[in-house]
């Protein structure tokens, strides 16, 4: 049996909740470790360096983007992901796996909330909004769908797919913290 998906009508029409989430004092939904490609381990809690972003994650040793010297990009330690976009698009459970996002909490990432710099309060760390973006890509569209995919992509300035960060400040993060934009 396929995957049951998310049509871009429904997406569309839920838009307006998704874009009512806390600009601040943000609810952690999960925490989530990938130790490697298509590992997750939902977790209580996450230690964030900026030395090694989440100790045990793949940021390190597996980066999508790297700088000139080869070493990996420290906007994208973090990826925070809007809980209400994960609720919409994650239908089967059972059958499509989470996303991978370390973060998912009721949060409004877009521009206007969450511009360029912007700092985050993830416990007793402190994060830094990237201007690396968080684009969909072909898992988000096999586990999602094409009309989930191309919602993402639509309205760059909502970051409907979230917003990436560098841990500024080491610290740890877990179930019962909120995040806390600071102004």
């Amino acid at each position: 049996m396929p995957n049951r998906v998310i049509s871009r009508d429904e997406l569309d029409g839920a838009l307006a909740d998704v874009m009512a989430a806390p600009k601040t004092d943000a609810q952690i939904d999960s925490l989530c470790l990938r130790p490697a490609l298509n590992q997750r381990q939902m977790v209580d809690h996450l230690h964030m360096t900026r030395a090694e972003g989440i100790p045990g994650e793949r940021w390190a040793s597996m980066p999508w983007l790297r700088l000139e010297d080869g070493s990996p990009h420290p906007g994208i330690q973090i990826s925070i992901l809007p809980s209400r976009v994960l609720d919409l698009v994650w239908r089967d459970r059972e059958a499509s796996p989470h996303p991978g996002d370390p973060i998912v909490a009721d949060l409004d990432t877009s521009e206007a909330n969450l511009p360029v710099g912007t700092l985050i309060q993830a416990g007793t760390a402190v994060l830094r909004v990237s201007e690396v973006p968080n684009l969909g890509c072909v898992k988000w569209k096999v586990r999602y769908g094409v009309d989930a995919l191309r919602w993402v992509e639509s309205r760059p300035e909502l970051r409907l797919r979230g917003v990436l960060c560098s841990v500024e400040r080491d610290g740890k993060l877990t179930q019962h913290d909120r995040l806390q934009v600071l102004r």
